[in-house]
């Protein structure tokens, strides 16, 4: 007797198994101070929700984005779920998807988020409980108000899938790479060897800048690209420099600093 599991089912679930795997591992991490972009001390002194309060928020945002992609699957796929087995595989094709799946995400993303901080009442009631996360931390990336959850990274994600094209199979792999880069901009770490921080110039360090009160308006872009904060003028350009006490820190640029 088998016990299949349907892709549908994995394209679900192993994009939330992932998360908590990942960022568990940074947690592991989290020891290296010479690679942290705050200290340990600023990481509880600074932030203003308690871990198990994002835990909960996490899990919370994980059970919605669940409800929607079984209903996503079950519309798209309907009686012809078995279609990607049989679909004859092609690199081309599934390098295009996942790249129209980028762009896509990261254009929702960029501008629902910038939106949520230049209207007052959306930032008040809505965005700013993700910024209570003054020094970000892996587990904390999807800590939203459920709202905020849905828009952006819900919604975002199903119009990826669709107008991406891609399979029920390919998106397991998809967004369990957007989840992983998602966890990694916030894991709070900058360690040597990281493929992140070669292959993308939106990085820990580069949402960490947004995450400080100088930065609000600046380093918009996930997860991927910083392309639209350079077309629109919000890219804030910094440096990494060693943090007195040990470890690193993320600093604008001195023109920015002059502003």
């Amino acid at each position: 007797m088998e016990f299949g599991v349907s892709d549908e089912l994995l394209g679900t679930f192993a994009p939330i198994l992932v998360y908590w795997l990942y960022s568990g591992i940074y947690v592991l991490l989290g020891s290296f101070d010479n690679y942290r972009l705050h200290s340990k001390k600023d990481e509880d002194d600074k932030n203003l929700v308690s871990k198990w309060t994002v835990v909960k928020g996490v899990l919370l945002q994980q059970a919605v984005q669940a409800i929607v992609a079984i209903l996503l699957f079950t519309v798209t796929t309907g009686n012809d779920s078995d279609a990607s087995t049989v679909q004859q595989f092609s690199l081309i094709v599934l390098l295009r998807q996942f790249f129209v799946a980028m762009v896509v995400l990261d254009t929702w993303q960029y501008f629902m988020h910038r939106y949520m901080h230049h209207n007052k009442f959306l930032y008040r009631h809505i965005h700013s409980q993700h910024h209570r996360l003054v020094v970000p931390y892996s587990f904390g990336a999807l800590y939203n108000h459920p709202l905020e959850g849905l828009l952006l990274d819900t919604i975002g994600g199903a119009l990826s899938f669709l107008l991406s094209g891609m399979s029920p199979r390919t998106s397991i792999f998809f967004f369990s790479f957007a989840t992983i880069k998602t966890v990694d901009d916030h894991c709070g770490l900058w360690l040597p060897g990281n493929l992140f921080h070669v292959l993308f110039r939106n990085n820990s360090a580069y949402h960490d800048i947004h995450h400080q009160l100088y930065g609000t308006k600046y380093n918009f872009s996930q997860p991927f690209f910083v392309t639209w904060d350079r077309i629109l003028g919000t890219y804030m350009p910094y440096s990494l420099e060693k943090r007195a006490g040990g470890g690193l820190e993320a600093r604008p640029s001195k023109d920015f600093k002059d502003n």
